[in-house]
């Protein structure tokens, strides 16, 4: 009996570890890969560096952006961070 009453409070810290840390990041990888697969021409986007730029062309792996003055650079789609909401 008492081998399972030491192993209790173990197995406490591995269920809140998993329901406060694990899954909220699991969640969270998730909602960004489906952001990222559903990027389209035209969105206004932000990187993970900051840069604000219109999605001009986009490969399986990577995207064309056109920053202020057309310029088009090259990004990784991983490296988008978010989708810019209208705020109209």
């Amino acid at each position: 009996m008492s081998g399972v009453a030491g192993l209790l409070p173990l197995i406490i810290m591995i269920a809140i570890f998993y329901f406060f840390l694990i899954r909220p990041q699991q969640k969270r990888q998730k909602e960004v890969r489906s952001m990222q697969e559903a990027l389209q021409k035209g969105d206004e986007i932000i990187t993970i560096g900051g840069l604000h730029g219109v999605i001009d062309v986009l490969d399986e792996d990577t995207v064309i952006i056109i920053c202020q003055g057309n310029t088009k650079l090259q990004y990784d789609r991983n490296a988008i961070r978010e989708v810019k909401q209208d705020l109209e």
